[in-house]
């Protein structure tokens, strides 16, 4: 079997066995793509060609070349889960990458927005909305829900009618692993969501749809939240994400327990959790740093 073939297999393990996003199958199999064009300049066409010599050659080659650290720690990643299956399945008679290690990835600080910016965005929305035009109270709803309930793009993008509980001000929601959770929301967000339901004007189950009464693509998503916050003061990304590091910074702000933040979340691990404590705690030093007069 070529190695295009064995890793066509390998994506299918992860999607259907693993139970990975269809984008996170799309990168493994981007980073396993680069591995074998590599391994093809280097006479290696089979499994059992890519052993732990050839994998660090590799690896050395893409720092040579420039990538990120972020991107050189997810390419040893991809190559040891990849190994790993290989000796598992019995087409390689050890787990050649077991003692392959990358560099660790840089942990910037997500973007968050101040609680004034979301308010001026949203009564912007709201502005709009007011005029009652169809797709502006759509855009209300995405964004006070995306805030409310620290969604991924995905997770808004997926939701259907029944998702929604408007008598508990619940969603339930399919994460990361198809796993399922329910999250709270409040009743701005509710509130938004009912005048969307008097104007949405479909048969489709999805509970967001596009112009032409289709599911709502995470990419016009993205296109909406990335325009609204071009403007906004502020460095990092500006996609839909930006929306969930902030709710839940705001959260841990508010007081939140971190591990109702978790929950929120549907982390797996408290420690990536932990990460927006770093992110309130940078935030009360800048705020220290410009208000104290002995800072």
């Amino acid at each position: 079997m070529s190695l295009d073939a064995i890793v066509a297999d390998f994506a299918r393990y992860l999607s259907a066995e693993r139970g990975f996003s269809e984008n996170t199958v799309r990168s493994y199999r981007s980073d396993l793509a680069a591995l074998l064009e590599y391994a093809e300049q280097h006479g290696a066409v089979e499994a059992a060609d890519l052993d732990l010599e050839l994998l660090r050659s590799w690896l050395w080659e893409s720092s040579n070349a420039g990538l990120a650290k972020s991107t050189l720690a997810r390419r040893s990643a991809a190559a040891r889960s990849f190994s790993g299956w290989l000796a598992r399945t019995g087409m390689t008679p050890i787990d050649s990458a077991a003692r392959l290690r990358g560099p660790k990835s840089e942990h910037a600080l997500p973007r968050v927005l101040t609680r004034a910016q979301v308010d001026a965005l949203l009564a912007s929305l709201a502005t709009r909305a007011a005029t009652g035009d169809v797709s502006a109270t759509r855009d209300l709803a995405v964004f006070e829900l995306l805030y409310a309930s620290a969604l991924r793009v995905s997770e808004l993008t997926g939701l259907d009618l029944g998702d929604v509980d408007f008598d508990r001000l619940t969603v339930r929601v399919v994460g990361k692993g198809s796993k399922e959770r329910t999250v709270p929301f409040g009743v701005p967000a509710k509130n938004a969501l009912l005048e969307w339901m008097t104007v949405r004007d479909t048969t489709e189950p999805a509970l967001f749809v596009g112009t032409r009464g289709k599911r709502l693509g995470t990419r016009a998503v993205y296109q909406f939240i990335a325009g609204l916050l071009a403007d906004v003061p502020g460095s990092g990304p500006s996609g839909p994400h930006t929306l969930r590091h902030t709710a839940a910074t705001h959260l841990l702000d508010g007081g939140a327990d971190l591990r109702a933040v978790q929950e929120l979340l549907g982390h797996a691990s408290l420690g990536t959790t932990q990460l927006y404590t770093h992110v309130s705690t940078e935030r009360l030093k800048e705020s220290y740093a410009l208000a104290h007069p002995r800072a």
